[in-house]
C-alpha cells in the first residue's frame, strides 16, 4: 500500500512513531494523526522525573522537533476526540461533527490515569500523573518542608516519591499490597526498593489503603487509612495504574479484553483497523500470556510495528520486554518477565549500589535484572535472547565475564 488515507488515532509515543515510520517506509499518500491533547507526539518517562523535577523543559519531551515533524506532511489534528468508527464505511467520526475516511485505522489512544473511588477524590490538591498538564500542576504543589501522600507504590508513584524528596518533601508511600511493585518485580527487589525508599526518608506503609480525604482545617488535605490511622498533607499523588482507552473500539464491536485484542502483526478483529501501545494487548511470547506493555519500548516498537503492518509489510511484533525507572542514584532495568516460578541467580553483592540478578527456566536465561549496571545488562540482554543454557555457578561468579557465557 503506498497511496490512500491511514488514520492514527491517539499522538502519543505510539502514534507519532506510528507516523513516522508510515513515511520512513516510502507512504505518500494521507496521514490523518488525530490527539486530544494539544502537544505534538511526546514521551512521557521523563514527566515523572525530569521535568517533574524542572531540570527539563517539557519540550525536551517531543518526539521530533517542529520541522522535523512538519516535515512529515501529515494532516495532524491536536485536541481533537474520536468518537466512533463506522466500520463498514471505513469511517471515523471526531468531535465538532468532522469525520475521516480511512483505509487503515490504526489505534494509538493509550490510557488514562486509574482514579480513586473514594470520598474527597476528586479535592483540590489531589493528582494523577499522565500528561505534560498533569507534570506542571503536579510540579506546582511540590516545595521543600511540604508534604507529599503517594498512593500506589508502583513505578509511578516511586518516581514521583524520589523526586519529591530529591525536592526536600516529606514524602509518605501507601501501598495496598504486601510489597511494592509487586506485580513486575521479585520479592528481593521490591525489599530492595524498599529499603532504597526508607534510606532517604520515605515513610513507607504496606498493606494499607486509603478510605477518604478531606479538606484540612488549616488547608491542605487529611487522608484515613485502613490500619485506622490518618495523615496531614499537602498534596497527594494516585498512582494506582492505567485503565486502557478502548472504548471507542468495543463500541465499534473490536474484540477486546481489557485493551484491543491483537495479534502479533498488530491487526485486530477488524484486519484493517490496528493497534498499539498502551491499548493494544496480545500474545507475549515471553511472557506466555497475552497482556498489555505499558512501557516506553513498547509505545515505540509497536507503533513502528503497526504501521509497517498496515503497508502491507510483514512483521511480527514480539519483542523482548524492557523496562527501566531512574530513582535516586539508581538506575534499575529489567529486561524480559521474572516470575516467582523461575530459579534465581545472584551476581554481585544485593546490598551494594550495582548487582544482577538472572531468571532460569530449565538452565537458560529468560530474564534479568539490575540496578546500575546497564552494561552487564547488555550482555545479559543477549543471553535472553539467544536462550543460552548458562552454568549458575558461572553466571554468578564475578570473575567470569558474561561475555564469555
Amino acid at each position: 500500500m503506498s497511496t490512500g488515507t491511514i488514520a492514527i488515532v491517539g499522538a502519543g509515543q505510539a502514534g507519532g512513531w506510528a507516523a513516522q515510520t508510515l513515511r520512513s517506509e516510502g507512504f505518500a499518500g494521507r496521514v490523518v494523526l488525530i490527539g486530544d491533547e494539544p502537544h505534538r507526539p511526546y514521551e512521557r518517562p521523563p514527566l515523572s522525573k525530569a521535568v517533574l523535577s524542572g531540570d527539563a523543559h517539557a519540550d525536551t519531551t517531543h518526539l521530533l522537533k517542529p520541522e522535523a515533524f512538519d516535515a512529515l506532511d501529515i494532516d495532524w489534528r491536536p485536541n481533537v476526540g474520536a468518537t466512533f468508527i463506522d466500520r463498514a464505511a471505513k469511517q471515523l467520526h471526531l468531535t465538532r461533527g468532522a469525520h475521516v475516511s480511512y483505509d487503515k485505522l490504526i489505534l494509538c489512544s493509550g490510557g488514562r490515569a486509574r482514579r480513586l473511588s473514594i470520598p474527597g477524590a476528586d479535592l483540590p490538591g489531589v493528582f494523577t500523573l499522565r500528561s505534560i498538564e498533569d507534570a506542571a500542576a503536579l510540579g506546582a504543589a511540590l516545595s521543600a518542608g511540604k508534604r507529599l501522600l503517594v498512593v500506589g507504590g508502583g513505578w509511578i508513584g516511586l518516581e514521583v516519591a524520589a523526586t519529591a524528596r530529591k525536592k526536600g518533601m516529606d514524602v509518605t508511600v501507601v501501598e495496598a499490597m504486601d510489597r511494592l511493585c509487586e506485580r513486575t518485580v521479585p520479592p528481593e527487589i521490591s525489599g530492595y526498593l524498599l529499603q532504597l525508599h526508607t534510606t532517604h526518608g520515605v515513610d513507607v506503609r504496606l498493606g494499607t489503603g486509603i478510605e477518604r480525604l478531606v479538606q484540612g482545617a488549616r488547608g491542605g488535605l487529611t487522608a484515613s487509612f485502613t490500619d485506622g490511622r490518618a495523615l496531614e498533607c499537602d498534596a497527594v499523588l494516585v498512582g494506582v495504574g492505567l485503565v486502557p482507552n478502548d472504548e471507542l473500539a468495543r463500541e465499534a464491536g473490536l474484540a477486546c479484553d481489557g485493551g484491543v485484542q491483537v495479534d502479533s502483526q498488530c491487526r485486530s478483529s477488524d484486519p484493517d483497523i490496528l493497534a498499539a501501545g498502551d491499548v493494544a494487548i496480545w500474545h507475549c511470547e515471553w511472557a506466555g500470556r497475552r497482556m498489555r506493555l505499558e512501557s516506553w519500548q513498547n509505545a515505540q516498537e509497536q507503533g513502528i510495528a503497526a504501521a509497517r503492518a498496515a503497508l502491507g509489510i510483514a512483521v511480527n511484533h514480539q519483542p523482548l520486554p524492557w523496562f527501566w525507572s531512574d530513582q535516586y542514584e539508581v538506575n534499575l532495568q529489567i529486561f524480559g518477565m521474572p516470575t516467582p516460578a523461575h530459579d534465581v541467580v545472584v551476581r554481585g553483592d544485593r546490598n551494594s549500589s550495582s548487582f544482577m540478578m538472572f531468571f532460569l527456566d530449565a538452565g537458560k536465561v529468560v530474564a534479568a535484572l539490575g540496578p546500575n549496571a546497564a552494561r552487564d545488562l547488555r550482555f545479559a540482554r543477549r543471553l535472553i535472547e539467544r536462550r543460552t543454557r548458562v552454568d549458575a555457578a558461572q553466571l554468578a561468579d564475578l570473575q567470569v565475564p558474561l561475555a564469555k557465557l
